[in-house]
């Protein structure tokens, strides 16, 4: 019998994922000790060791990288077959995966997925956020069942998309910005000297995106969008940012928006999903969010 289960393999695989027993364990709302044992059984049966532990810190060995590489494939494999076979009896996925921009908070879903939950359809909903191109390529990759995204889609068709709102981008800093102080419109060779707050590209393989930087820019690189308006309204440097995120920055005074001569166009969001077999619970949320979601889904900022 193998010593090998789906269960061991989703666990090592979360330890790999996020750097620690104690965090796989949160992940997986288990207790640590619990899987610390069920690591070290495994380890005892196969008769080698997966992990090479460093204080509270693991990385995998040679032979737990293969694991997880081979282990992936079985997940993802176990995972659709589980949903095919939910579907050929019900017409409804086993879980849809909804993959969205990490511009657009999840709390602005709520609505849908109370009304997703009245079903009582079985299906199970995962919602996770990417930045900037990192949402296309979760769709490419089959880690999204549908995402809403910005910007143009990645090459190669499979998916199909719809507008499904935008927004307008304002140059902004905070009022004790050297920038605030300078000749307006600002130019290329002003926001040269300072340094720009950027958003992050989270894509792993396809090129990543960058908006608004110049060749040779200083910058700090955040997370999310919640970070860099924090940074801006910091005075720690410069960027566009979404307006109908920072209303209640441009009313305070904390940010100010500056013309500049070369504005940022407005930036189109799209839902898209994968063309081919679509369940009866894909069906429903692309109906669903096939509307005008931008700007009016963001929530309004106190």
């Amino acid at each position: 019998m193998s010593k090998l289960t789906l269960e061991a393999i989703e666990l090592v695989d979360a330890i790999d994922r996020h750097g620690s027993f104690a965090a796989a364990a949160e992940r997986l709302h288990k207790v640590p000790s619990t899987v610390s044992y069920a690591i070290n059984k495994l380890e005892e049966q196969l008769g080698l060791a997966v992990f090479t532990r460093n204080g509270p810190r693991v990385s995998l060995t040679p032979a737990g990288l293969e694991l997880v590489k081979e282990g992936r494939w079985l997940l993802n494999a176990a995972a659709d077959l589980e949903s095919r076979m939910r579907q050929i009896a019900t017409g409804y996925e086993a879980e849809i995966r909804l993959v969205h921009d990490s511009l657009i908070p999840s709390s602005a879903f709520a609505d849908d997925i109370c009304a997703f939950e009245d079903l009582r359809c079985g299906t199970r909903l995962r919602i996770a956020t990417e930045a900037l191109t990192g949402s296309w390529e979760a769709l490419r990759d089959g880690r999204a069942d549908m995402v809403i995204a910005a910007g143009d889609g990645p090459a190669g068709g499979g998916y199909k998309a719809v507008n499904v709102g935008a927004l307008a981008f304002g140059f902004c800093v905070a009022p004790t910005h050297p920038l605030a102080r300078s000749p307006l419109p600002l130019a290329r060779k002003d926001l040269l000297q300072h340094t720009a707050i950027v958003v992050g590209d989270s894509a792993r393989h396809l090129a990543e995106r960058t908006v608004g930087l110049q060749l040779g820019q200083k910058r700090i690189t955040v997370p999310n969008i919640a970070t860099k308006i924090a940074y801006q309204v910091a005075g720690l440097g410069h960027g566009f940012l979404p307006l109908a995120c920072i209303q209640s920055e441009l009313a305070r005074g904390t940010l100010i928006n500056l013309p500049i001569a070369e504005s940022r166009p407005d930036e189109l969001f799209w839902l898209g999903w994968k063309t081919g077999h679509q369940g009866e619970a894909l069906k429903w949320w692309v109906q669903r969010l096939s509307r005008p979601l931008l700007p009016s889904i963001l929530p309004e900022r106190a």
